[in-house]
């Protein structure tokens, strides 16, 4: 599904794939959009009304992730057959393949200058690739479980990746130094973004919960709660002024950042080539005594932010509202109109008040919003039913409201059994994909024996 972000448009809906989507990406100029699926499959579609795609076909297993190039020329995808592979989208042909993961590849980045690739395995390895040279110049292995995502710093010197063990790494690209540790998600981190100025860290976690990291401090700034189970992606607006999020509650969620605006041709500036930093005296300290080297030699083009408020625009339901759509149809009336429910539901945001909450002080802040004493989290309730308007909802008494603990240590352990869980069928599926290359391998072999023995 393709939306326009103006309230009430219509969006386009693709169809061409046999299986699950698994990712998609825009184009740096938007005129073309990258989708991968468990088809095996890679299309290149030209977001229109008539949706016309190319299909790019190498793969052998699910494609987990698309990227283009910041030219636009190249398109890089990761796949469950253990591989990256690199395509021309001018010319529609496939270029390159880099093999060197032992496992399925849930992620695969070129850097801002095209020059370099970085990609995350089921391996627990993160590998740095040479385009060019076609060679893996560095494999970075600190995670104690599966890489699940990892991006390019928009200067291009450093790299982040989230993992299965509930951390996000940090490393330089020159001198392959872990640069920042940060173990503050429950449970594993999904997806990661930067915010355009660099000065910032989005992550997306199973604990349901998003969190902004300061990287210029190396510490955490907020939390924020909005969906209903585990956070699957992330990725912030090229300015920086909006970043969105989806879930396994079938939401995706567009936020109002608080951030300053950033001119995105002036972080092309900034941030392509990148400029050279000194290797001593201009270096801040990060969590855990870390260092994180982009905080001096460049004009920073952020601002701290103003006040932990972040708001929520647009929720955009569309799958979920289909499926009750559908159960309503089978139960009521099997001959409705089936394309009901094209447009994106537009909504406000109300921050709930916990019961230790005071208001902000500050003369900005909107009426309705909270910050707790406890910690820098910022709580969104469930969107209210597609049958109470939210004037009524508004008008409506808000009452705090207290969770017994006992609910609350049940709640935890839940989310721990699920979170191993997840990982014992992560295992299970490594050990499954091992036993289908030892028999791929012995089927080989006894090939190789008949041929022999044959007279």
């Amino acid at each position: 599904m393709v939306w326009h972000m103006k309230p009430q448009s219509r969006a386009y809906r693709f169809a061409g794939h046999k299986d699950a989507v698994t990712c998609v990406n825009f184009s740096p100029s938007g005129h073309l959009l990258a989708s991968g699926s468990r088809d095996k499959t890679v299309r290149i579609w030209i977001p229109n009304v008539k949706g016309e795609s190319t299909v790019f076909r190498a793969h052998t297993a699910t494609v987990r992730s698309v990227h283009f190039c910041s030219d636009g020329q190249s398109l890089v995808t990761a796949s469950d057959d253990k591989t990256v592979k690199v395509w021309s989208t001018h010319r529609q042909k496939f270029l390159f393949s880099l093999s060197q993961h032992i496992n399925w590849v849930r992620c695969a980045r070129f850097s801002p200058d095209g020059r370099l690739i970085v990609s995350a395995s089921d391996d627990k390895t993160v590998k740095l690739w040479d385009k060019t040279s076609r060679e893996c110049v560095h494999s970075y292995c600190e995670h104690g479980g599966f890489v699940t995502y990892v991006d390019f710093h928009p200067s291009g010197t450093c790299i982040a990746a989230a993992g299965m063990d509930n951390t996000v790494k940090v490393w330089d690209v020159r001198t392959h130094r872990l640069l920042q540790h940060y173990q503050l998600h429950s449970a594993a981190v999904n997806a990661l973004s930067f915010h355009p100025s660099g000065n910032y860290l989005l992550t997306a976690s199973s604990d349901s919960t998003l969190k902004i990291l300061d990287l210029m401090e190396g510490r955490l700034l907020y939390t924020l709660h909005g969906h209903q189970g585990p956070a699957t992606t992330v990725a912030f607006s090229r300015t920086g002024e909006y970043f969105a999020s989806g879930g396994s509650d079938e939401q995706v969620m567009v936020w109002k950042s608080n951030f300053d605006v950033v001119d995105y041709g002036e972080v092309i500036k900034v941030h392509r080539p990148p400029a050279p930093l000194a290797t001593s005296g201009n270096l801040v300290s990060g969590s855990s005594g870390e260092i994180a080297p982009w905080a001096k030699g460049r004009r920073q083009t952020a601002a701290p932010p103003r006040d932990p408020c972040f708001k929520i625009l647009f929720i955009h339901e569309r799958h979920r509202r289909e499926r009750q759509r559908h159960r309503q149809r089978e139960k009521q009336a099997p001959c409705r109109d089936s394309n009901a429910g094209l447009y994106p539901r537009t909504l406000g945001s109300r921050l709930e008040p916990k019961a230790d909450a005071q208001p902000l002080s500050h003369p900005g802040a909107p009426a309705d919003c909270f910050l707790s004493d406890s910690g820098p989290e910022v709580d969104f309730p469930v969107p209210p039913g597609g049958g109470r308007s939210q004037e009524l909802v508004q008008s409506q008494p808000q009452e705090p409201i207290s969770m017994p603990q006992t609910l609350t240590s049940t709640l935890e352990h839940i989310v721990g059994q699920l979170d191993v869980l997840t990982q014992t069928v992560s295992i299970l599926e490594q050990r499954l994909t091992l036993t289908e290359d030892k028999l791929k391998q012995c089927l080989e072999n006894q090939q190789l024996i008949m041929q022999r023995t044959t007279p």
